[in-house]
């Protein structure tokens, strides 16, 4: 996929990755072929299992000696294929560079950081500690640490997720390398420190020269980021085209099932469209298109045998031989992703609900907070000495009303889980708290009890919060069994509860690791919902799933609210997801809310400087969207909740405040604002919000 006469620096051809199992030889990777020019970025996507991280282990060497690996790879001419683990040694990191995702298991914890670059540098080079030294404090400078010359000497705990994933940045492009290979390198952060880390990929890329390969599940970082796009699917590249006519005209169902369910920030669909069913085992393979179990559009020839990877010409468009997909039927998929008039993928049908009643306060409230707060001691010491107070969560105050979704929004060590625990601990003074018009700080032990009836909580990770020595059934059942229900009674519920949430009461006597991820969530959810709870709490639920998995539970939830009357109290870091699935949201700031407001008026105009920060680093999954957008790139990181500060919390990091006056920055430095409302019904802690620039719109 060379442009111009460009020669790769990458070559793979025809990879293979096999391993074996109890179950039979598992084929990983089954014959995948790419180029990846200098300066160019080339991005790998697809759904878990799809053999997006064995392919770059496998060309970095990586992989277990069980491992067996056919194929080509050739660096800049070189064949890696066969070499031996000390001339690979000389190959990594010095020629080609990995990123991973989670640098905290990454970086060596008894080794500061500085010492590790150094390491890197003169594992490679002939140069001096001291000098070693001196060009890993320039590296840090460069990845935009602050204070490098302090922070070099510095371990990987006592720097957070974004410095971690910097100081990463830096040892890969420490020996200007020809490849980068980035796997999911912001996966596990904030939307505006991944917006920090995207721009600092760019410009390592830009300095170095280096070919970019980058892995992501995320097809709003690929639209702004990527040159080229390879999705994957069963072990292989099903679809393989630039960026603008991938995004713009994809070919592969399995592609246009992606995009689907993919929500955007810049606008709301009437429903996300899920693909259905699971990746499959590639135990033994079958001659067969791989994806046509889950394919709306699968005919007798797709289970016939394999479909090639071939040239595709879109309807309507010039054909372009860089432009291939593994689909005996793209050619009648047209630009606008259907075929024979209709979409490739349904609209699911969901029944909305009335959701001006709820904005108009016409339904009763399920959950009234006034002043919450929740503060821990800091200590020292051996006799765990006070040194301070972590504000965790200071004075926040809001409602739910029956049938209405509220969302809390910021970035991690905002408050915003804290919030959730308070909530559901009913450990806070009287008046502060009321569930349903019920303080819990005023009822004894039992009365407590039979309150918490109206209360679930879903948590972020299913396989940690599903008990794995229960049954499908057990778990959902649990809750009931508290209740006193009798044993048929129990027994009807859970297969109602199980159908409800899109689970065979066939499978009730499974346990969790037989069922998929987004299943297990399945099971959270049918469990969360035994009681009849008037509110659900939802914390991080979708973050450990795939997009297609995301895009079924996210209408799933909104269709259990569609049916009921249930509310839900969201957290979640993903704010497209926020968009399409809450009523009104909530912006946290170190442990105070510094707007809230509908969520169509806070996202479409936002009043709070944070705010509008926050919605411009989401990428969206649109090329032409995504390059005209600017994200405004926050300085540095939140502060500390045990931090003194006086005035508003967020001025050090404001782009608004760098444009106030002296004695307009003095009242932003003294004086702490409160939540004002506006005519929209917005609320925003902002002094100078009418000097915003007015937001529009993308579309």
């Amino acid at each position: 996929m060379s442009e111009g006469g460009v020669s790769p620096v990458l070559s793979v051809r025809d990879l293979h990755v096999s391993f074996g199992s109890e179950a039979g030889r598992v084929e990983a990777v089954r014959g995948l072929s790419f180029d990846v020019t200098p300066s160019a970025t080339l991005a790998v996507v697809g759904e878990s299992g799809s053999g997006k991280s064995v392919s770059a282990l496998a060309v970095l060497g990586l992989l277990p000696e069980t491992a067996v690996v056919r194929g080509s790879v050739s660096l800049s001419g070189r064949e890696l294929i066969g070499l031996g683990d000390k001339a690979m040694s000389d190959v990594r990191g010095r020629e080609i560079s990995m990123i991973f995702q989670d640098p905290l298991s990454s970086l060596t914890p008894v080794f500061s950081v500085g010492a590790q670059i150094v390491e890197a540098l003169q594992a490679h080079q002939d140069i001096t500690r001291k000098a070693a030294t001196a060009r890993a404090v320039e590296l840090l400078d460069l990845v935009g640490i602050p204070d490098p010359a302090r922070r070099v000497s510095a371990f990987p705990h006592e720097l957070s997720g974004g410095m971690r994933q910097r100081v990463m940045i830096a040892m890969a492009i420490a020996n200007d390398p020809a490849v980068i290979i980035a796997d999911e390198p912001t996966t596990a952060l904030d939307v505006t420190i991944q917006a920090q880390i995207l721009s600092l990929l760019r410009t390592a890329r830009d300095e170095t020269g280096a070919a970019m390969v980058l892995i992501t599940h995320d097809l709003g970082v690929v639209a702004g980021t990527a040159d080229d796009v390879v999705v994957m699917y069963g072990g292989r590249a099903v679809e393989r085209a630039a960026v603008d006519p991938l995004f713009a005209a994809p070919r592969m169902p399995y592609t246009i099932g992606l995009l689907g369910a993919m929500p955007r920030v810049d606008r709301v669909s009437h429903a996300l469209t899920p693909i259905p069913g699971t990746p499959p085992m590639l135990i033994d393979p079958a001659d067969a298109c791989q994806f046509a179990p889950r394919c709306p559009i699968a005919v007798d020839g797709c289970r016939s045998g394999e479909p090639a990877l071939e040239p595709v010409d879109p309807p309507g468009r010039p054909g372009t031989p860089e432009h291939l997909a593994a689909c005996i039927r793209s050619a009648e998929i047209s630009v606008e992703g259907t075929i024979d008039g209709s979409p490739v993928f349904g609209v699911p049908d969901i029944q909305e609900d009335d959701r001006g009643e709820v904005g108009s306060g016409a339904r009763p409230v399920v959950l009234s907070v006034t002043g919450l707060r929740k503060e821990f001691a800091l200590t020292t010491g051996l006799l765990r000495r006070r040194v301070g107070t972590v504000r965790a969560v200071d004075g926040v105050s809001f409602d739910i009303r029956q049938g209405e979704t509220l969302a809390i929004v910021g970035e991690s060590g905002s408050g915003k889980s804290t919030t959730l625990l308070e909530v559901m601990d009913f450990a806070q003074p009287s008046g502060v708290v009321r569930i349903a018009g019920t303080d819990p700080a005023e009822l004894s032990r039992r009365g407590a009890r039979v309150l918490r009836r109206d209360l679930s909580i879903v948590f972020q990770d299913p396989s940690e919060a599903l008990d794995p020595r229960f049954t499908a059934f057990d778990i959902v059942a649990e809750p009931l069994r508290a209740l006193g229900l009798s044993r048929g009674d129990t027994a009807e519920r859970v297969t109602g509860l199980l159908r409800r949430v899109g689970l065979d009461p066939a499978h009730a006597d499974r346990y969790p690791s037989a069922f998929s991820g987004g299943q297990r969530q399945r099971l959270a959810i049918a469990r969360a919902l035994a009681t009849d709870p008037k509110l659900i709490i939802l914390d991080e639920p979708l973050s450990a799933l795939d997009v297609s998995v995301q895009a079924d539970i996210v209408n799933l939830i909104r269709r259990l609210q569609a049916d009921g009357n249930v509310s839900y109290l969201v957290v979640a870091h993903d704010l497209s997801v926020v968009r399409h699935m809450a009523d009104r949201v909530a912006v946290m700031y170190l442990g105070r809310f510094v707007e809230t407001g509908p969520t169509a008026a806070v996202f479409d105009d936002p009043a709070h400087p944070y705010t509008q920060a926050l919605l411009s680093a989401v990428p969206v999954p649109d090329p032409r969207v995504e390059r005209a957008r600017t994200p405004i790139v926050l300085r540095g990181e939140q502060p500390s909740p045990s931090a003194e500060i006086s005035g508003c919390a967020f001025a050090g990091r404001c782009p608004l405040y760098l444009t106030l006056g002296e004695s307009e920055q003095g009242r932003c430095r003294g004086e702490v604002p409160d939540l004002r409302t506006s005519a929209t019904d917005q609320q925003a802690a902002c002094h100078f919000s009418e000097r915003m620039p007015v937001s529009r719109e993308v579309s």
